[in-house]
């Protein structure tokens, strides 16, 4: 009896062993199949019959409200960099989030799952989307890597967004008078291309316009000093259009162009004063300072224009280039004056032979005192008596009255008379003690009235 009671105690252990693992594995199923796949599957089945309910008689290429209103579209754009700024081109480069808003009733729907369909760029080629152009843009690319940079979002009372990706190379046409010192407001102009304001309205959201961190923007020779928003309407022979833009403010720094053009046109200025110590007999060592001096400014100013287009007009460091490049080139002049005028100063000496026979001695002294010369010399031969005139006998060209009639009197000798009534005297031997002064203190005051004309005024 023991042993049939433990053999039927064994096989009811077994029945129910195998009878508990068949439950577990019915409920372990059924758990599976609703959590992932039933369920899901219902789900996008749920959102399918949607989307193709909503498009079945959907017509992309009508307006929303056609007829009725104006389909009314809000703008938000998150600036996600700016920079390069091309001088040259014109031009410079943004890389912004263009987000619009509108709302189209013919995609409402009911729904108790979602309010709200996230989708991807799919279905943007299945609903109408605003026709939005940038018009001061050169080019412009979408991103679509690795997907296309696009979003649409649709509400279930038909309110829609749609953002995007851009960058965007516009036209900003800059004012370069005060350049390096210029400050500029780059636009960036965009409007509907085909609807005029009876058909579409664009206006800016609250707060519609931020910027990331600058710390990664390109602006290398510029200051982000913010941005402003407006909106205004252009008048055309097609209509009257909603035209949205925004400003982007930029300061140029001025270090780069310090460093290239300033300092060494300050520099090169300073270098041709040095002549004006070195004694006038060295005429090698004063040309070649003069001559190297003119060259390097030369050579500095067609540096300098290489960072600007070709305009007309003159900019502030034209100027600047200008009047380093006419002191330098005053001080050569300097020395050229007065080296002319130093060798006009040597006598110019005449040989004369005149033959006086029989002259009295009386004769002699009348000769000699009405010229400034020094008696010449009586000479005996064949007995006859002849005056002989040597090589320093010289008369000065400035006595002679070549030098004496200008405004100023430069030579000692030319300081009395009745011409001098009137007239200013200047050593032309004390040029360079004039220079000394003269240079250093105009190129003082130009300076003092450049940079805070063109910094504070």
């Amino acid at each position: 009896m023991s042993a049939k009671l433990l053999v039927g105690f064994f096989l009811l252990s077994v029945f129910q062993a195998c009878s508990r693992k068949v439950d577990e594995d019915d409920f372990e199923d059924s758990t599976t199949n609703q959590k992932w796949v039933m369920s899901p599957k219902a789900h996008d089945t749920d959102v399918t019959l949607l989307l193709n309910k909503l498009l079945s008689e959907y017509d992309k290429k009508l307006r929303p409200d056609i007829g009725m209103k104006p389909t009314v579209i809000d703008v938000d754009i998150y600036v996600n960099s700016i920079g390069p700024v091309s001088s040259i081109n014109m031009e410079y480069q943004i890389d912004i989030f263009f987000a619009q808003t509108w709302t189209d009733s013919r995609l409402r729907f009911n729904s108790t799952m979602k309010k709200s369909l996230t989708l991807n760029s799919n279905m943007v080629g299945l609903i109408w989307i605003p026709d939005t152009i940038f018009r001061n843009s050169k080019t412009a690319e979408a991103h679509w890597i690795t997907t296309p940079n696009q979003l649409l979002r649709i509400w279930n009372d038909g309110k829609i967004l749609y953002t995007l990706r851009l960058t965007i190379n516009a036209e900003c046409q800059l004012l370069l008078h005060n350049f390096p010192m210029d400050k500029h407001s780059c636009p960036l102009i965009f409007s509907s291309y085909g609807y005029p304001k009876e058909e579409m309205i664009y206006r800016w959201r609250k707060n519609s316009v931020e910027a990331a961190d600058q710390k990664s923007w390109r602006l290398y020779q510029f200051d982000f000093m913010g941005l402003r928003n407006n909106s205004d309407t252009l008048k055309t022979s097609a209509g009257d259009y909603i035209v949205m833009t925004i400003y982007f403010d930029l300061s140029r720094r001025m270090g780069y162009f310090t460093i290239q053009t300033y300092i060494p046109c300050i520099l090169t200025v300073v270098l041709s004063w040095v002549s004006f110590w070195i004694k006038k007999d060295a005429t090698p060592a004063r040309t070649a300072l003069g001559i190297t001096t003119v060259l390097t400014m030369t050579t500095l100013s067609t540096i300098a224009r290489n960072s600007l287009p070709r305009v007309s007009y003159v900019t502030a460091m034209d100027l600047f280039v200008t009047v380093c490049f006419l002191f330098v080139f005053a001080a050569l002049m300097e020395y050229a004056t007065l080296n002319y005028y130093s060798s006009c100063r040597k006598p110019h000496c005449a040989k004369k032979k005149k033959s006086l026979p029989d002259v009295s001695f009386g004769h002699m002294m009348n000769y000699s005192v009405l010229e400034m010369r020094p008696p010449p010399t009586v000479i005996t031969l064949n007995n006859a008596m002849y005056w002989q005139e040597f090589e320093d006998n010289c008369i000065y060209e400035c006595l002679d009255g070549k030098d004496c009639q200008s405004f100023f009197c430069c030579y000692e000798e030319c300081k009395s008379g009745s011409w001098r009534k009137g007239r200013i005297h200047i050593d032309i031997l004390e040029l360079d003690s004039y220079s000394r002064v003269f240079f250093p203190t105009s190129f003082l005051l130009f300076n003092l009235v450049y940079w805070v004309g063109y910094l504070y005024l």
